[in-house]
């Protein structure tokens, strides 16, 4: 899979404290911006580090070419927004409601997904999760496709009338996986993720297995 991703140079940003001000070419270093309501705010060729985002509101806005690392946003919720070419690396988002996002060329790397809510997401073009816990979290009628969950762990992890279709699974662990199979219909798996996968299917038709 090939994404995408910004190349900032922190001497072409400008210092940003105020959430009110441009955050166009902005750098963002510890702000803390909990609870703060962004409604059609575009963030462009930004770095966000260390920021406290924690149940925030964005509506309707845009994320592009941003670099976005150590971040909370806990508790944060996301309506109609576009993520378009960033990278997000070491942030939490335990407990984020996502709905009507689209996502295209978007890395999330080493990220807490527990306990998140998305709805009707988007892939629309490449986007991989790598080493993230997505553990309880909730996926509904979302479409994926080619999506990549590498090396995560899903246990608890719900899907309901998603399209995974090309959907790239290797190194991530299976065992508690909530979702009917026909959710998984055309994903690439590894070798060593078959006892995960009889599992689920033996749960999913009810299969009683005996030894004798």
């Amino acid at each position: 899979m090939t994404i995408l991703l910004p190349d900032l140079d922190p001497d072409d940003l400008d210092s940003v404290t105020d959430p009110t001000d441009s955050l166009v070419e902005a750098l963002v270093e510890g702000a803390s911006w909990r609870g703060t309501q962004f409604e059609e705010c575009s963030v462009r060729s930004s770095r966000i580090t260390g920021a406290d985002l924690s149940e925030s509101t964005w509506e309707a806005g845009a994320l592009y070419g941003c670099e976005i690392t150590g971040t909370d946003l806990s508790g944060a919720t996301l309506t109609g927004t576009t993520i378009e070419r960033s990278a997000v690396t070491g942030s939490r988002f335990t407990g984020i409601r996502l709905t009507d996002v689209r996502l295209k060329d978007v890395l999330f790397d080493n990220c807490r997904f527990d306990y998140a809510t998305l709805q009707r997401i988007t892939a629309a073009g490449s986007v991989a999760f790598t080493d993230c816990t997505l553990t309880n979290a909730t996926w509904s009628f979302c479409r994926l496709p080619g999506i990549a969950f590498r090396s995560c762990h899903l246990a608890g992890m719900e899907l309901d009338s998603c399209q995974l279709d090309g959907a790239d699974l290797r190194g991530s662990r299976l065992q508690g996986l909530k979702t009917p199979l026909e959710n998984l219909h055309g994903v690439t798996l590894g070798e060593d993720q078959l006892s995960d996968l009889s599992q689920l299917v033996v749960d999913a038709l009810g299969l009683t297995v005996r030894s004798d």
